[in-house]
């Protein structure tokens, strides 16, 4: 807590206790790292500052504003939220996890980061710094999410913070910075971290979800005749990729076109 106070970032969402703001910007740090995610964050506020506002928009509004971040499908979940509380999220943490795309994680956050509560959570960086520390390798979600309820202190939002800024500026995955660790002398995993531990994800030049951005990109533009759109994917895999952005309700077939919900 110490180094947090000397070292933390300093995050917009951290200047505020508003739980809709709050909420906008764990969905879009769930996968998403924060410098892409500072400017989005503040263009998307800028634009839809409440639920109100949110929920009175369409979601091709929604969808252009996202622009940029990939896995769209977080953007229609806010809107979703959005639509059926357009005056307040719910309280209970309980409550929070059964909106649409949120989770136990991002119902957790929300509710420490603009209530205060103590409730146990753990995302990448929290999974690593305390499984590193306690367990000497990272841990589950279940281990973090006991340990971090075991250990957690009063303050439960700086705790939260530092652990995650410890993750992400420390306790890396690759390279960790052991020497200057505030929790080094007591760090079971200390010098232990290897490259194996780094997760491979699917190439995203051959991926369907390359597809699925250029496809809403390009109709961020405007609508157009589904078969444009298939030359412009100019891809075998096309129209899996238009049928299953349609039936996510991402994009809306009327007759030979395609467009963003109106």
């Amino acid at each position: 807590m110490a180094w947090y106070a000397r070292n933390g970032r300093d995050l917009p969402w951290r200047r505020t206790r508003d739980p809709y703001t709050i909420l906008v910007s764990e969905v879009m740090l769930q996968q998403t790292q924060v410098a892409r995610a500072l400017p989005a964050y503040r263009r998307f506020l800028g634009r839809f500052p409440t639920l109100r506002a949110l929920a009175r928009t369409s979601l091709g509004d929604v969808l252009r504003e996202w622009q940029g971040l990939g896995y769209n499908r977080r953007a229609r979940d806010l809107h979703r939220i959005a639509r059926a509380n357009p005056t307040a999220l719910p309280s209970s943490v309980d409550a929070l996890d059964a909106l649409p795309g949120v989770g136990a994680y991002t119902a957790g956050a929300v509710a420490c980061f603009s209530r205060g509560e103590r409730v146990a959570f753990a995302d990448t960086n929290v999974r690593r710094v305390l499984g590193r520390v306690v367990l000497g390798r990272v841990a589950t979600e279940r281990e973090a999410v006991a340990i971090d309820g075991e250990l957690m202190p009063r303050d439960a939002a700086s705790w939260h913070h530092a652990l995650m800024d410890l993750g992400a500026t420390l306790c890396r995955a690759r390279e960790p910075l052991c020497p200057t660790c505030p929790l080094a002398v007591t760090c079971r995993g200390r010098g232990t971290a290897t490259v194996a531990q780094r997760r491979r994800g699917t190439a995203f030049a051959t991926s369907t979800r390359r597809l699925r951005g250029i496809a809403l990109r390009e109709l961020a533009k405007g609508d157009m005749p589904r078969t444009r759109l298939v030359r412009l994917l100019a891809d075998r895999r096309a129209a899996q990729v238009i049928a299953g952005l349609a039936k996510e309700g991402l994009i809306e077939r009327a007759a030979v076109r395609v467009r963003l919900p109106n």
